[in-house]
């Protein structure tokens, strides 16, 4: 069977695309089947679940103190697996797992990768891997077990990176807006726009996805203009806690921030 990120491109070449991002035991520890299964209902394209990390370098306060509430509340990455493969069957709407090298390398690898893929998870994001590490070490694993591990490209990154992002990575290209922390933003200014527009001007081959910053209608539509679609962390993050682990709620209140 097809990678579920690679089917979703194919399917969706004339949609704009939303993908959101939570975090794995925030604000309760039993809530991630509820949370991924109401977005799943209420048309999210893709689901990014954030592994909690004790020391998140590229996220904002928002997720950091996601982050910190879900390992108080006792998240693990083995009991997120256990979490996912539970609604395995139920979801049909690709995972991507978002978190640091230290927790995956601590399970290992090839576990990781297998447990991946044992419970319905279809990439992950690894932002503070090496480029050099993840051709020599995880990619060869990771595509042993048809995962993809999604690169993410800024503003600083060379044309020449990118190609060689866009070369040796399947999936999507994870692009972020701007240098900075993940965090809700106003608006997109010149120089981000040009930066959107020269790498549209590169025509890759994979997909891009732009995320950090996306808040409202204007931040959504110059992302969706610009991409394949957007992806929203830190607004989601506030949104569903202020709801208290009700996604409903949340998301309700998030497509009202976003018309």
């Amino acid at each position: 069977m097809a990678n579920k990120i690679n089917q979703l491109f194919e399917n969706s070449k004339d949609r704009k695309l939303l993908s959101l991002y939570f975090c794995a035991g925030c604000p309760t520890l039993d809530g991630t089947a509820d949370v991924i299964l109401t977005m799943q209902r209420r048309g999210i394209a893709m689901i990014e679940v954030g592994i909690p990390f004790s020391d998140p370098l590229a996220d904002g306060p928002v997720i950091q103190s996601a982050a910190t509430q879900a390992l108080r509340n006792g998240m693990t990455l083995q009991k997120l697996f256990g979490q996912l493969a539970a609604i395995k069957d139920q979801v049909s709407i690709p995972l991507v797992l978002m978190g640091y090298l230290n927790p995956i390398l601590h399970y290992g690898i090839e576990a990781f990768c297998k447990s991946c893929v044992e419970s319905g998870v279809s990439g992950a994001i690894i932002p503070d891997l090496p480029f050099d590490d993840y051709l020599n070490i995880v990619k060869p694993v990771a595509d042993k077990y048809d995962l993809r591990i999604i690169m993410l490209i800024t503003p600083e990154t060379s044309g020449e990176r990118i190609r060689f992002i866009d070369e040796h990575t399947d999936g999507f290209i994870y692009m972020v807006s701007s240098a900075a922390i993940t965090g809700a933003q106003k608006s997109f200014d010149e120089a981000k726009q040009e930066y959107f527009r020269r790498i549209n001007a590169m025509n890759l081959r994979n997909p891009r996805m732009i995320g950090f910053g996306i808040s409202n209608a204007q931040t959504l539509k110059a992302a969706q203009d610009n991409a394949a679609g957007a992806i929203i962390g830190s607004k989601f993050v506030t949104l569903l806690n202020e709801a208290e682990g009700h996604a409903d709620i949340a998301l309700d209140n998030l497509y009202k921030a976003l018309e």
